[in-house]
């Protein structure tokens, strides 16, 4: 058994354990013959000599008053004649009142075994092993004794045995052959698959159409069409992930040439050269905004999970990332407002959580007004860890609202530059650690009101 995982093929791995298995129901098929045929043949050659052994005792018994003692002490005893080849594996000695008075001639003169009565094996002084049985007559005076040579009834034995084992080992030959078209022929359907899959184009994502496909290989096709569909599906969003990308690309690099090509023809107006710089700097800011957030979503497409690497407390991270964008609610005399008073865990990643909410509370901002207020809360429950980011910019409609995540969707009449891809990050982030993303208007400033509830993590 420890053989077959090295086999390579699937083919030779069933075709060699077909064969181990019909060889071990042989060997022990053929076991099992031999034990219980050579009882039987024991039990009805024991049954022979009984047989003979009687017929003998009855004989002696018959004639022995008629043998005076005189008679006996002057009779010659004569061997018994041989009338078959297999007489010699046979032997008999008959004694009456302890006088041998017939044997065969193989038998010698001295008693075969000790024994009065029933059966023995015993060695003869040729060292051969026989088996006797020994019988007396009803008044005792008359002593049998009937033995068989072991070797011929292990003759015996063998070719009964043979002329039934050998033709089933003839047939494992056979066996095997048809044990190779039946593996050959089950494994059809596989080659079939292996075929059709090797022939198909490397852009074909169609799903795969055998007929009659075999019940232990239709998982394997629903799989594979399973993958096809999802691989389908992921070269679609690709597709159309890069063309939108490249499209929202062009822009600040169509500005960024232009305010460049502004600036050398300004000659010695430094003013105008000066302004098309600062808007070259800024389209360059745009750009590498747009990069780093192309990048970000690309690493949270690349896997469907990210398995989380420790415990986040929603609370500290919104007072860091609140810290970091202060400065610019100052500069746009916004108010930014925080409350997270107690500690707030969940299971997931600080730097992908960081960036959710940096999107949010940089989102909010960006599209107030100045001199607006944004208000971020944290709030725990019993099972859950909720994050509320409000504005009192002017808000959303309803069709605008649904369409928020979608790649590159902006809501028009903004001011704000940007690509539309930081509500695609939350929604991705959201999904990869079961978030729930819900958007409202905010009943407590007017604008937007969007909240996150994450799962609540147990402290380590």
């Amino acid at each position: 058994m420890t053989l077959l995982p090295r086999l390579k093929s699937l083919q030779a791995r069933l075709l060699s354990l077909l064969l181990l298995m019909v060889t071990l129901v042989w060997l022990g098929a053929g076991a099992l013959t031999w034990v219980d045929v050579s009882d039987e043949l024991g039990d009805l050659l024991d049954g022979h000599l009984a047989q003979s052994a009687a017929l003998l005792v009855v004989q002696q018994t018959g004639h022995g008053n008629d043998v005076s003692a005189n008679d006996t002490e002057d009779s010659h005893v004569e061997d018994a004649p041989s009338l078959h080849k297999y007489a010699p594996r046979v032997a008999f000695q008959v004694f009456h009142e302890g006088v041998l008075t017939m044997n065969s001639a193989n038998a010698g003169k001295t008693p075969m075994s000790g024994k009065t009565r029933g059966f023995s094996t015993v060695r003869m002084p040729d060292d051969s092993a026989w088996r006797v049985f020994a019988a007396q007559g009803s008044e005792g005076d008359v002593q049998v004794f009937v033995g068989e040579q072991v070797k011929s009834r292990d003759a015996i034995l063998w070719a009964v045995l043979k002329g039934v084992l050998m033709p089933l080992l003839s047939a494992l030959p056979l066996l095997a052959v048809v044990g190779w078209l039946a593996v050959r022929n089950g494994l059809a359907p596989l080659r079939h698959l292996s075929l059709t899959l090797a022939q198909r184009q490397p852009h074909t994502l169609d799903a795969v159409v055998l007929p009659d496909v075999p019940t232990e290989i239709a998982p394997v096709v629903h799989s594979l069409n399973a993958l096809f569909e999802r691989i389908q599906t992921m070269v679609a969003s690709e597709r159309r992930f890069t063309a939108d990308a490249a499209h929202e690309l062009r822009t600040p690099i169509a500005a960024i040439r232009t305010q460049a090509q502004v600036a050398l023809g300004a000659g010695s107006d430094d003013a105008q050269r000066n302004r098309a710089l600062n808007y070259t700097l800024a389209g360059c800011d745009r750009a590498t905004h747009l990069v780093e957030q192309l990048l970000t979503l690309s690493r949270l497409e690349s896997s469907s999970t990210a398995a989380p690497t420790g415990c986040v407390d929603v609370s500290a991270l919104a007072q860091r990332v609140a810290a970091d964008l202060a400065l610019i609610a100052l500069g746009r005399e916004q108010e930014l407002a925080l409350d997270a008073p107690a500690p707030a865990l969940i299971a997931a990643d600080d730097m992908l959580t960081s960036v959710l909410v940096r999107n949010l509370i940089d989102n909010a901002m960006r599209y107030s007004p100045d001199a607006a207020k944004v208000a971020v809360s944290v709030k725990v429950s019993e099972n859950q860890v909720m994050l509320q980011v409000q504005d009192s910019g002017p808000g959303l409609a309803e069709a605008e609202m649904a369409r928020l995540g979608e790649r590159f969707y902006r809501v028009l009449g903004t001011e704000q530059t940007g690509s539309g891809l930081g509500w695609s990050i939350v929604r991705r982030i959201a999904k990869v650690y079961n978030a729930q993303v819900s958007v409202s208007r905010s009943a407590q400033l007017g604008g937007l009101c969007v909240t996150v509830q994450w799962p609540l993590a147990k402290p380590r």
